[in-house]
């Protein structure tokens, strides 16, 4: 059966923290009918047949016939429901991904989108068209762009102009790469897909100049740390009715990037919407302690958010949030950001998403719904 093969190939990506981190990455199996994808925020690694959203393949397609309107709330609003209109009988209670539009405008059978750090080193990279061009010249390349119904516009757009370049090109495969944020791999069988994740990663590791150093590690909760007490007083004094929880990590990789402000610049905002789901788009950079409380009061008054990670000068980081998963998490991505930085030195240096985008997704009903999903 297609969707026991479509969870098991979602296991193996899903499960790979090469490839997929957290709740990241999503996968799908369509017929003429219908469209089988993950829901939002589900984990891939643990993913289960039964677990994916039947949704009604012509009323996705029935999207592309309406007019939306142009403020992205308001339309992106009303993409989302007449998304879960589609859903069939019986999938109400799961919400469907918000890449369920791009997932259907792919001509093949399986869709497989993950976000590796090296292949993130490409697409977070000043020079990353370049190299896809020389690299994959067959892949295709899509500009930033905001997540959601535009994303997919922009993807139906290159499509149909491939299309035209050449009239076969719907009889194979497709490898997208999407600026700032990770691959799709679309075939018709799991093998297909398997081969071209294989020969993708092998062109990407045969440029990389320099690998991250993630030796000599160390970590701890709440307080085995006494800056991470300070810290935690702080938070709680200016938030008393949440519970925090708060980790601290130290490796080489960790080391070399809080050495000093200038050290911290390529791993100091978001590269992708994974990081700012998971890690935040705005750590807080402090040179110690001592003043945390004013550095806290004056990062939060300027962004309207709790930094989700804390750099210390010279020591290293913390990460805060509202339980054990989260902070997990949100380590995990931050040394995603680092490994991104790494990897970007081989294609020109590091690039991070647009501040209008990161407002965009920050304030985002889409991504608050999937970062919750996530830790619970």
């Amino acid at each position: 059966m297609s969707l026991d093969k479509l969870a098991e190939v979602s296991r193996f990506y899903g499960a790979n923290p090469d490839y997929v981190i957290a709740g990241g990455g999503n996968t799908s199996f369509k017929d003429k009918e219908f469209l089988y994808i993950k829901p939002s925020g589900t984990s891939l690694g643990q993913i289960k047949s039964e677990d994916f959203v039947k949704i009604n393949r012509a009323g996705l397609s029935a999207i592309w016939e309406k007019d939306y309107p142009k403020d992205s709330d308001a339309r992106e609003a009303a993409v989302l429901s007449d998304m879960m209109a589609s859903r069939c009988p019986g999938e109400e209670s799961k919400r469907p991904s918000v890449e369920t539009l791009l997932h259907d405008l792919l001509p093949f059978a399986y869709v497989v989108h993950t976000h590796p750090a090296m292949v993130n080193g490409l697409t977070c990279s000043k020079d990353g068209e370049k190299a896809v061009k020389e690299l994959l010249p067959s892949a295709l390349w899509i500009p930033l762009i905001n997540p959601g119904y535009i994303l997919s516009k922009a993807v139906k757009d290159a499509l149909d102009s491939r299309r035209t370049s050449d009239p076969n090109a719907d009889k194979n495969s497709v490898v997208i790469f999407l600026q700032n944020h990770g691959i799709f791999v679309a075939a018709n069988t799991i093998e297909e897909i398997d081969s071209i994740y294989i020969a993708v990663m092998a062109a990407l590791g045969s440029k990389i100049k320099k690998n991250p150093d993630f030796g000599s590690a160390v970590n701890s909760y709440n307080n085995s740390e006494t800056a991470g007490n300070e810290i935690l007083a702080v938070v709680k004094k200016t938030n008393p009715n949440a519970n925090w929880f708060i980790k601290f990590e130290r490796n080489n990789q960790i080391q070399f990037f809080v050495a000093d402000q200038n050290s911290f610049k390529p791993v100091s905002s978001a590269y992708t919407p994974d990081h700012m789901v998971y890690s935040g788009s705005d750590p807080l950079f402090i040179n110690d302690t001592t003043a945390f409380e004013k550095a806290f009061t004056e990062h939060t008054q300027k962004t309207g958010r709790i930094p989700k990670i804390i750099a210390v000068k010279a020591l290293g980081i913390f990460a805060l949030a509202n339980s054990e998963k989260a902070v997990d998490n949100a380590l995990e991505l931050f040394n995603d950001t680092q490994r991104v930085a790494i990897y970007s030195l081989s294609f020109g240096g590091p690039l991070f998403m647009y501040d209008e985008m990161i407002r965009f997704i920050n304030n985002w009903e889409v991504e608050r719904y999937r970062s919750q999903v996530a830790v619970k």
